[in-house]
């Protein structure tokens, strides 16, 4: 049982106070529990280990270590680094446990899914597990001995010793849980007397030694009270002697004298005698000021009677001009007193002013004197230090060799010692974090692994769900194929089931979706085009469903890999690897580079060409700028960036195609080369690189006069295509012979645009990529990949009309893009390029010959009927 006594660091606001925790681990739920003594029955609190991490830093004290968990961090402390390197050995091996029990994966969960993937899933996981119990063992030993257990502070036999006394008694009580320590207090008052005659505790002991000091712990702590309160008593005794003593203090510093009581209350006469001459000072003060002050009464008594007998003169004036003469003689003395008092306050001014210059020259000379002796000390210290200096010099120096005492070498070897500790201790924890680093990544990498199988099963699921949708959904369009001959209430219920699975979003598949089926893709093209035809509608959701469940099946056996080794592609080079991946597909974020490196090989960028051109196209109105115009408005209609007049790409391909009409005036512009350059621009961004990308593909890839306005290299590559479908799929060149079907009706928008508008964006851009790196080739080789895709389905249908039917949206019907590309690439082989020229210049020379011979014919017929006349 991991069990024993920590001491837990407590924070009371900014008080920070170690409390005695009992401490046990729970292993069912892999957490800590603490009580205040191992007799309690209510916690007093929990740590989480399943999610924590351990620390020991060599900063702290000895045997403090760190529990960290997601909410805070609980600082413990041990009684010695041996017991503290126990309980971080032992909490690790527990957590491991825990989390390895808990993470391993259930063994009836791979029936749920019934795939090759699952299976594989089952595998991996399975050697994980293996792998984790094999390191598991000898995990510990590559870092950490064991450490030997300290049974005096661990176990349950420590629970029988008393509990590590804190400095005072109510310190280790929790102030945060007050109702959990009353019942626990209760309960060890009542068991108490229980256990007393059952001679057991709560942890079953079979020997219980009674404690003397828990006996007597209420008795020590009334003692400790009782002491405290006589402490107070006589601290109060002083305080009030202090106050006292202020007193007397200020009642002889008030001038009265003291009594001969307070005298006799010193302690020795050297006492008596200091407040006697304080006395004595006090008294004389008061003598000075008395003098002073019967001085001023002299003063104003004289002014009084001067006064006095001034009135007394007045009042016995007999006649009127005495007492006028009296009064003018008091104002000339006013007068005279006032400008002797102005003559006063002259001189006082002048006076002021020459104290101000006095006191400021004596305060320069002070600076003066200053100044001089700070130079005197400076000269008086490097006097002392040559002196020392000269002295060492004369000096014996043998004399140097003995100035390191035996203190200084005592003090030399216990920074040494000091130094090995420090080095031990860093040492330790250094195997004790690698431990802990080691064991929290096996952890990581353990539930990383069960996502990611568990990641894998939801996308076989919801690769599963996809495609019983999307069967749903056939199932419905049979149905409705066949509704003529059903009652008029089962035809009205199948109507309402397709107007809901119209409506349906298929955005909408749960609260959890892995990869789910948006709106639009990376690119801008719905993934569900809005068609006017219900039928449609319907194939085109079967189709998105059909994707999604391909992509989700694929992505973690196929897309994964392919993305691996197109990121560690660095600088591209012409090589067969590369070709490779091209085929198979670039992914999104590698794609523009791609292009561009693919455009920049082939088209040589002339500086400012492209400036030049649209300045021109400004200037002049090109020929075709109407049909342009015209075109715009109707390119790539189911891509958010062109279906309206005022998306962002429209002036792009505008300046585009216009700048492309006067590079290139022998073809000018010809439909269908908006769309190659509205694809161009969703790819690069960039509206000067797409028309290179133009440029590329319709002088570089496609043969001469391919997009003429006789179209007659088109026209050559519909025979040639025929004649590989003959060979490489006679069954059905042979059905279509039968029912009279001209494939080129349908192709022939193929070759002209790079099936663009024809197949699903995901499909197409693949198509693409293979394309501008080896040409018109790939057409010819997905064109063929196409009917083969369907060629089972078109030979069941036996009628010309519904054929071509089939054949107007059969290629919605493609879900796979990996199957296609197989198809094209490896069920079709050989397909040599030589071959393909040899057959173009063949039915070119025949196509030539029957364009001469239709002239002729044409030329005859209107030279006959302008000889007949009208």
């Amino acid at each position: 049982k991991l069990c024993g006594y920590l001491n837990k660091l407590g924070i009371k606001g900014p008080i920070k106070t170690w409390k005695s925790r009992w401490f046990i681990y729970d292993e069912n739920k892999c957490r800590l529990i603490y009580y205040r003594t191992a007799q309690d029955i209510n916690p007093l609190g929990s740590i989480e280990l399943s999610s924590a991490s351990f620390d020991c830093k060599m900063e702290n004290e000895e045997g403090i270590f760190e529990i960290r968990t997601p909410c805070r961090i609980f600082s413990l402390k041990a009684i010695s680094k041996q017991a503290m390197m126990y309980w971080l050995q032992q909490l690790q091996m527990r957590r491991w446990e825990f989390c390895n029990s808990k993470s391993r994966f259930p063994v009836g969960s791979s029936q749920l899914v019934n795939e090759p993937l699952a299976g594989r899933t089952i595998l991996l996981i399975c050697f994980c597990v293996l792998f984790c119990f094999c390191v598991d063992v000898v995990d510990n030993e590559d870092f950490l001995p064991l450490v030997k257990t300290p049974t005096e502070a661990v176990g349950l036999k420590a629970a029988s010793l008393p509990a590590p006394q804190t400095s005072t008694a109510l310190q280790n009580i929790s102030l945060k849980h007050p109702w959990t320590e009353i019942q626990n207090t209760v309960f060890n008052i009542c068991g108490s007397k229980q256990l007393w005659g059952n001679n057991e505790n709560v942890f079953s002991f079979d020997e219980f030694q009674e404690n003397p000091a828990n006996v007597d712990e209420e008795q020590e702590t009334k003692v400790e009270t009782e002491c405290a309160v006589k402490e107070e008593t006589l601290e109060d005794g002083k305080m009030e002697s202090r106050l006292h003593w202020i007193r007397k203090a200020r009642w002889k510093n008030s001038g009265f004298p003291d009594s001969h009581e307070e005298l006799s209350r010193e302690r020795n006469p050297m006492d008596k005698g200091s407040v006697l001459q304080q006395q004595i000072l006090t008294l004389t003060e008061e003598v000075k000021s008395q003098k002073e002050l019967v001085k001023l009464l002299h003063k104003a008594l004289e002014a009084a009677q001067q006064e006095k007998r001034v009135s007394s003169m007045y009042l016995t004036a007999a006649e009127d001009k005495d007492r006028l003469e009296l009064v003018r003689h008091k104002v000339r003395q006013i007068a005279d007193l006032t400008s002797r008092l102005e003559a006063l306050e002259q001189e006082k001014k002048e006076l002021e002013q020459i104290l101000t210059l006095r006191d400021s020259h004596i305060q320069e000379l002070k600076e003066h004197v200053q100044l001089l002796m700070e130079k005197n000390h400076a000269k008086q210290e490097v006097i002392m230090a040559l002196t020392e200096q000269m002295a060492r010099e004369l000096s014996d120096p043998l004399q140097e060799d003995n100035t390191i005492t035996a203190e200084t070498l005592y003090k030399q070897q216990e920074e040494i010692e000091h130094l090995k500790d420090d080095i031990d201790a860093y040492r330790t924890q250094n195997q004790f974090l690698n431990s802990e680093i080691h064991q929290v990544t096996r952890l990581w990498t353990s539930v990383a692994e069960n996502e990611k199988a568990l990641l894998m099963k939801c996308a076989c699921l919801q690769a599963r769900n996809c495609q019983m949708e999307s069967k749903y959904l056939t199932v419905l369009r049979k149905l409705q194929e066949a509704m003529p001959g059903l009652p008029s209430s089962h035809s009205e219920l199948v109507k309402n089931l397709i107007q809901e699975a119209l409506q349906w979003d298929v955005k909408e598949e749960g609260s959890f979706n892995l990869n789910p089926v948006s709106e639009y893709d990376e690119y801008g093209f719905m993934t569900v085009p809005d068609y006017e035809i219900e039928d449609w509608k319907l194939l085109a959701k079967i189709q998105a469903l059909e994707i999604k469940s391909n992509k989700l099946r694929s992505q973690e056996i196929v897309e994964k890999p392919l993305r691996d080794r197109w990121n560690s592609i660095g600088e591209l080079n012409p090589s067969a690897e590369l070709k490779t991946l091209i085929r198979s597909g670039i992914p999104v974020e590698h794609r523009q580079r791609v292009w561009r490196w693919i455009v920049s090989r082939h088209c040589s960028h002339l500086p400012d060409h492209y400036q030049r051109l649209l300045q021109q196209s400004k200037s002049t109105e090109h020929p075709a700028c109407r049909q342009i115009e015209l075109d715009l408005p109707r390119t790539l209609t189911n891509n958010k960036h062109f279906s309206s007049p005022t998306s962002q790409l429209i002036p792009k391909l505008r300046r585009v195609l216009l700048a492309f009409s006067w590079h290139n005036p022998a073809i000018g512009y010809c439909q269908g080369l908006n769309r190659l350059a509205a694809v161009a621009l969703l790819v690069l961004e960039d509206e000067e690189t797409a028309f290179w990308c133009l440029v590329h593909i319709v002088e570089n890839l496609m043969p001469p006069d391919y997009y003429s306005d006789t179209l007659i290299t088109s026209q050559v590559d519909q025979r040639v295509f025929k004649d590989f479908l003959s060979e490489k799929l006679p069954r059905l060149m042979t059905h279509f012979e039968q029912y009279q079907i001209d494939v080129s009706l349908i192709t022939f928008n193929w070759f002209l645009v790079a099936f663009v508008d024809s197949l699903v964006s995901d499909i197409l851009l693949r198509v693409w990529d293979a394309f501008l790196y080896e040409g018109t080739k790939v057409i010819f080789r997905y064109a063929l990949a196409i009917f083969k895709y369907n060629e089972e389905e078109i030979l069941r249908i036996h009628d010309g009309v519904e054929i071509y039917q089939y054949l107007r949206f059969f290629t919605r019907m493609i879900t796979d893009g990996r199957k296609l590309m197989n198809i094209a690439f490896n069920d079709l082989n050989p397909f040599p390029m030589k071959l393909l020229r040899n057959r173009r210049s063949m039915h070119r020379e025949e196509l030539e010959a029957e364009l001469c011979e239709l002239e002729q014919i044409k030329a005859a017929y209107v030279k006959e009927r302008a000889e007949q006349g009208p």
